[in-house]
């Protein structure tokens, strides 16, 4: 195995057979040692989060991929606490799609001026190109398509990849009496006619779930999901 990138909460090798291997570690984004799946930095570790959050991934990509949805994902291995994907080319140096179906976190902060905090947002979709210095700037189609990141057609297949994609999470977290407000999802080009496909992982520490109005945890949230 070759190291090819040490990230925040997983690092990522490539194998001998051209497909590529993510570890799952414990640490978590967030500020200040608070929790925030918006942040570009680590915040705090968490023991167990890489297990809870291979599992949870793993759970929710056999879901996504039975339904016809392209995916990078192709095996887990829990003991190893890695997943064994499929090489995949992202748009720039990374290009994540944010749905939400509640005004919370980041959303919240910038126009709450003409929301409440917990509002209910018509799974609305919001993109950011991925780059630490500068926080992860939103960005929307036309600046896309002129920047050669990511063409106007392909932003319209990203779109309703994510909320296709989020209404799956949405609907098994409902089954466990969770609700969904917001989920991160990063897309890139897989296989060798370069369709678009969700890759990185579906993990607590990419979305925002209530049970019963009371926030839920990512550790918790995935005991919950995963719980027979």
């Amino acid at each position: 195995m070759q190291l090819v990138y040490k990230g925040k909460t997983k690092d990522v090798f490539k194998l001998e057979d051209g497909n590529y291997l993510l570890k799952f570690k414990d640490d978590v984004t967030g500020t200040d040692g608070v929790f925030d799946p918006g942040s570009n930095t680590v915040g705090l570790s968490m023991e167990g989060a890489g297990k809870a959050g291979l599992a949870l991934s793993t759970f929710f990509f056999e879901k996504i991929n039975a339904a016809g949805i392209p995916t990078h994902y192709i095996s887990t291995n829990m003991e190893d606490t890695s997943m064994t994907v499929k090489p995949a080319k992202l748009f720039g140096l990374g290009v994540e799609a944010i749905l939400r179906y509640r005004a919370v976190g980041s959303f919240y902060r910038r126009y709450s001026a003409y929301c409440v905090l917990g509002m209910e947002l018509p799974a609305y979709v919001e993109v950011t190109i991925k780059d630490d210095e500068r926080e992860d700037p939103l960005i929307n189609a036309d600046a896309l398509n002129i920047l050669g990141i990511m063409n106007k057609d392909e932003y319209r297949v990203m779109v309703d990849l994510t909320r296709r994609i989020g209404e799956i999470v949405r609907e098994e977290m409902a089954k466990k009496g969770l609700e969904l407000y917001d989920i991160k999802f990063e897309f890139g080009r897989v296989g060798e006619d370069g369709h678009m496909a969700l890759v990185d992982e579906i993990s607590g520490g990419n979305m925002r779930a209530y049970k019963d109005g009371q926030y839920v945890l990512p550790l918790e949230l995935e005991r919950i999901m995963l719980e027979e």
